[in-house]
């Protein structure tokens, strides 16, 4: 269900001492900004918070507050430091639980990688009555309890969640996407995908690498809300793969 009248708006929370302090350098704010245009949704205000109980619960009831969404990034890890869960849940009114699939996920994951101890399995648990958000790269999941939707810290991993929600939230108008199959390295194209993603602020470029019969190759879909804008960027793109010598597949391979 989509409402084009209403502007849809979402706040983020950044989770982290190290990001305050400046030994990391925060690349969320850009990628979630970007992804959520596509869907529709405005990112209205960013808070970076330390890893202080009492300041995240303030952070996250006032930002879900006053938006549509409430994004968190940081802080779901397996150290003792890692408090954005409880602190969620705190500012949700409920419990912290287990729950049960993230569960058998960790220990999917983990099975070959010494099995779930005390630490690993900190990341099964969430604020009572969430949903999972899918982690390719990792055991770990995201957590999505009505309107608040919580998220690792590193980019990738983010990235990975962020590609999970697609298409899943309501926003101010539907998402339309296409795309284009390349038998070759995704990295060998990376400066192209920018260049045509910055050249078309209403899209986003998704980049999917594979490995087949002996080769490597990758999938480019490109989403936005506007069929123009789509068709604009795809043709830049399938351009711009064909003037580098690139043959490509419409509709991916």
């Amino acid at each position: 269900m989509t409402s084009p009248e209403k502007i849809w708006t979402a706040g983020l929370v950044i989770i982290g001492d190290e990001i305050l302090s400046g030994r990391t350098q925060d690349k969320n704010i850009g990628q979630i900004a970007s992804w959520l245009q596509v869907q529709g949704i405005r990112l209205a205000e960013v808070r970076v918070v330390a890893d202080i109980q009492g300041k995240i619960v303030e952070a996250v009831n006032a930002l879900r507050a006053e938006n549509d969404y409430l994004f968190t990034t940081g802080g779901i890890g397996p150290t003792h430091d890692d408090i954005t869960v409880d602190a969620v849940a705190e500012a949700l009114g409920v419990p912290v639980v287990i729950h049960p699939e993230a569960r058998a996920l960790l220990e999917r994951y983990y099975a070959d990688k010494g099995g779930v101890n005390e630490g690993r399995l900190r990341m099964a648990r969430v604020p009572e009555g969430a949903d999972l958000i899918p982690n390719r790269m990792s055991g770990a999941p995201g957590i999505r309890r009505g309107n608040v939707i919580v998220m690792a810290g590193v980019p990738h991993i983010t990235a990975g969640m962020l590609d999970a929600l697609t298409g899943e939230l309501e926003g101010g108008a539907p998402l339309i996407s296409e795309t284009v199959g390349c038998w070759i390295a995704e990295s060998e194209v990376a400066g192209l995908l920018r260049e045509v993603e910055d050249a078309h602020e209403n899209c986003q470029i998704g980049s999917y690498p594979f490995f087949r019969e002996g080769k490597v190759g990758a999938n480019f879909v490109v989403r936005s809300t506007d069929e123009a804008d789509l068709r604009s960027c795809i043709d830049s793109l399938t351009d711009g793969l064909a003037t580098s010598g690139y043959d490509f597949t419409p509709g991916g391979i």
